[in-house]
């Protein structure tokens, strides 16, 4: 898809390129240390890109040929024959023909024409919260993976960056909603969960409560009937979040919209459109989410014999020569809308 958008070779130019992933014990010693391509197969074709650099990537190709409203959002929608009009929080009103809700796994769009999150919220068990760091541990185009059952840890280093994005993941039988929107009450529950763990745990913790790019969420899918509703549709983790388990969610959301918007350029009707977008992406999306269950994330196991599974997994895969395969993510052939006639211009 990024080769028909012309995007491949400035994405080339951003690839992390991690060369190696090291898992560790508790006490830091060594599981197994391994090529990524190893755990999660390949073709040598895939792409590592930080979601910054990718969003950058798109920008750049677009934005002096689309209109961009930065430091805004959605606050109302009225949907009806001739157009949505739509109220920003700035108080600016504005008619379109369509709106595609890409706002993410809280998406405000998707309460405002489809309901509350909650009854399309699948919580997978855990919480997570992401950092930088200083980069004092002498990483280099790798990553370093602690686990404990059901808590786990992450350092991990981009090209000669001075920084490595830090990361910490527990399970939780409930998602603290009380803590969402109160960046305290996070960085002490974090903490909390942490307290008295070894390796480098103590100086992530303390990382963790001073960075000022702290991110920090629960680890949920997107479940929804339908993608669109009259003159609305949802692309991307607002409408079929994976989560970060799958490690897919940039790749679902890029075809997710790439069909849509194939589908808009070559049908007259806005429904006609929405109805095949779903009807093509849905089984790759499906796929995708499937990677990945309830207490079931492979590389930060809930339970003590989940954790001696994968050990023993990733002992066995160290011993395996080189074997690149099709990873199941890949398992989609995209349209090419190009070779289409349109079926009419659209605003």
């Amino acid at each position: 898809m990024v080769e028909r958008m012309g995007l491949m070779p400035r994405l080339r130019e951003a690839h992390v390129d991690t060369r190696r992933i090291t898992f560790l014990n508790a006490d830091g010693s060594t599981v197994a240390s391994l090529r990524p391509d190893a755990i999660a197969g390949g073709e040598g074709r895939d792409l590592e890109v930080r979601r910054g650099d990718l969003a950058e990537a798109l920008y750049r190709t677009i934005r002096e040929e689309v209109e961009f409203l930065f430091n805004d959002s959605v606050a109302a929608l009225d949907d009806h024959d001739d157009g949505v009009d739509v109220t920003f929080r700035s108080g600016l009103r504005r008619t379109f023909d369509l709106v595609i809700g890409a706002d993410g796994l809280h998406s405000g769009v998707r309460a405002l024409k489809f309901g509350p999150e909650e009854q399309f919220h699948t919580y997978l068990g855990y919480c997570f919260a992401g950092f930088t760091m200083p980069n004092t541990f002498g990483l280099h185009r790798e990553g370093a993976l602690w686990s404990l059952p059901g808590r786990g840890a992450a350092l991990y280093a981009v090209g000669e960056n001075e920084e490595v994005h830090g990361f910490l993941n527990f399970a939780r039988p409930e998602p603290p909603f009380a803590a969402f929107r109160n960046p305290d009450a996070q960085r002490e529950l974090v903490a909390e969960v942490f307290a008295g763990d070894g390796w480098e745990i103590p100086r992530m913790v303390e990382a963790m409560r001073t960075a000022d790019d702290l991110f920090f969420d629960v680890v949920s899918q997107i479940h929804l009937p339908r993608w669109s509703s009259g003159r609305v549709a949802l692309v991307g983790d607002a409408a079929f979040a994976p989560s970060f388990l799958t490690g897919q969610g940039s790749s679902t959301a890029l075809v997710g919209a790439y069909v849509l918007a194939g589908e808009l350029a070559t049908n007259a009707d806005h429904t006609t459109a929405f109805d095949a977008y779903e009807e093509t992406a849905r089984p790759f999306v499906e796929l995708n989410q499937a990677l990945v269950s309830e207490g079931n994330a492979t590389m930060f196991p809930a339970t003590a014999e989940a954790l001696a599974t994968r050990n023993a997994e990733l002992r066995r895969l160290t011993a395996l020569p080189d074997a690149p395969g099709r990873p199941e993510h890949s398992a989609l052939e995209l349209p090419d809308f190009a070779g289409r006639r349109p079926a009419g211009s659209r605003a």
